[in-house]
């Protein structure tokens, strides 16, 4: 099963080695045919410390390393 690839913003950084981003996507509701925006937020692996608050960067699934990280950062 592929692995899946997800962008959005870092929304903090202040954990060690750990960054939260932000993840919106768009979809039409089904009965009122509006567009709405929904958000979630995802703990991703960051090796270096790299990502800055603000940064948009692209997330990809990984095996679990610890309580709530399930992903990692694939590219800032």
């Amino acid at each position: 099963m592929p692995k899946r690839i997800l962008q959005g913003t870092v929304t903090s950084n202040a954990n060690e080695q750990t960054v939260t981003v932000s993840v919106e996507r768009r979809f039409t509701h089904p009965v009122l045919k509006k567009t709405i925006r929904k958000s979630k937020k995802y703990r991703a692996h960051d090796e270096q410390n790299k990502c800055e608050v603000g940064q948009t960067v692209r997330i990809i699934e990984c095996a679990p390393r610890s309580k709530t990280k399930r992903w990692e950062v694939l590219e800032a």
